[in-house]
């Protein structure tokens, strides 16, 4: 089975004041293409640090991790930022939207980076904000939008450059139960239709409900792989 994500003895440590803080300890994990997978535990089991470690955000102390056959370890900076921009799409808690720019304007911008013209970039966002359910509100600033439909335009954000692998961090913690139950059937669908691999971190039950795949943290080690 082709894999998208393999991590080896992947541990990581933090420094704080005197104190050695192991927030991850000898992770070995496999993930294949198009798997659906939620890391799960309580507040400071590690899944967020794995999470920033698989998209290049951090580095581990010790171990290997690869994400399309490339080790994300050895990389310099210049390379973990193109690994991100063509490979991997990030949903945030927090959405992380541009709050000057439109909708269609925020789902273009890492298109712009990425060097696609003016009109290709317009279209296909376009496209991709009427498939997560916004057509209508391209023009609208995240100022008018309520919290569901900003995480939506985070999501046609995450998924606009085609990338192998979508990262979530707690994408339904600012959310009431209605609409984290849209935005997991959404992130189903994008799992499903653009046959993304996608890995998102939670401690909500009815989040976890929407896996394919449960791996439980706890205190930096792999507790159960369901």
């Amino acid at each position: 089975m082709e894999q998208t994500v393999v991590c080896r003895g992947v541990s990581k440590t933090y420094q704080q004041n005197a104190l050695a803080v192991h927030a991850l300890s000898g992770i070995d994990l496999v993930i294949p293409k198009q798997d659906f997978l939620c890391l799960s535990g309580p507040s400071g089991s590690g899944k967020s640090t794995l999470l920033n470690l698989i998209g290049g955000l951090d580095r581990p102390t010790q171990g290997e991790i690869s994400v399309d056959g490339q080790r994300v370890d050895l990389m310099s900076k210049s390379e973990l930022a193109q690994l991100r921009l063509r490979h991997i799409g990030f949903v945030f808690q927090a959405y992380n939207l541009i709050p000057v720019l439109t909708a269609q304007e925020n789902v273009e911008f890492v298109m712009q980076l990425q060097g696609v013209d003016a009109r290709g970039r317009g279209a296909k966002a376009r496209a991709i904000l009427k498939e997560v359910g916004l057509e209508g509100m391209e023009k609208r600033r995240p100022g008018e939008l309520s919290g569901g439909q900003q995480q939506r335009v985070a999501v046609a954000r995450a998924i606009v450059s085609e990338p192998t692998l979508v990262l979530a961090d707690e994408p339904t913690a600012n959310l009431d139960s209605q609409n984290a139950e849209q935005l997991m059937q959404l992130l189903r669908h994008v799992n499903d239709e653009h046959r993304v691999t996608s890995v998102f971190s939670t401690h909500d039950k009815r989040v976890m409900d929407h896996s394919k795949r449960l791996i439980r943290l706890h205190d930096g080690r792999i507790e159960a792989d369901e």
